[in-house]
C-alpha cells in the first residue's frame, strides 16, 4: 500500500449547510474557492465535499438528520478568516457575486486591510491580508 503524504493543514473547519450545493456555487463564485472533491457530484444533498483556498481547505456538506450520529450537528452561523493578497478586488468580486458585506474593506491598527461579508446561510467570511509572521508569509 502506498504511503500517505500528511497534508499541511490538520484541521479542517467542517461547515454544514441547509443548501449544500447552494453554498458551494456561492464559494466558489464569490470568495474563490475551488471544488477540489464533492460526493455525488452534483446536487443536494452533498455527502462530502473539500473546497480549497490557498493552502487550506474547508469541509462542507448538507445538513444531516439526528439519525447520523455525531456528524448530525445542525447548520449554525460560523466566523471564518482566509488571508488574501488583495482585499479590495476581493471584497469587489464578492460584491458582485451577490455577497452581502458587511464591513467594506478598511486597514486596521495592527497592519492589516480586511473586510467582512456574509454567505447565504449567515456564515460571516473575514478576508484580510493578516499573517501573525507577515515576514515568514512573504519568504
Amino acid at each position: 500500500m502506498a504511503e500517505q503524504r500528511r497534508p499541511r493543514q490538520t484541521v479542517f473547519p467542517v461547515l454544514r449547510y441547509r443548501e449544500a450545493d447552494r453554498a458551494i456555487r456561492f464559494l466558489t463564485e464569490a470568495f474563490g474557492f475551488t471544488a477540489e472533491v464533492r460526493y455525488p457530484p452534483e446536487g443536494d444533498p452533498v455527502e462530502h465535499a473539500e473546497l480549497r483556498f490557498g493552502e487550506s481547505a474547508v469541509m462542507v456538506g448538507s445538513a444531516r438528520g439526528e439519525d447520523a450520529g455525531p456528524v448530525s450537528v445542525p447548520p449554525a452561523p460560523q466566523v471564518l478568516f482566509a488571508v488574501v493578497d488583495d482585499p479590495d478586488a476581493h471584497c469587489a468580486r464578492a460584491r458582485a457575486a451577490g455577497a452581502e458585506i458587511l464591513a467594506e474593506p478598511a486597514d486596521t491598527d495592527y497592519g492589516s486591510r480586511e473586510y467582512a461579508a456574509r454567505d447565504p446561510e449567515g456564515n460571516v467570511w473575514g478576508f484580510g491580508t493578516y499573517w501573525r509572521d507577515s515576514a515568514e508569509r512573504q519568504d
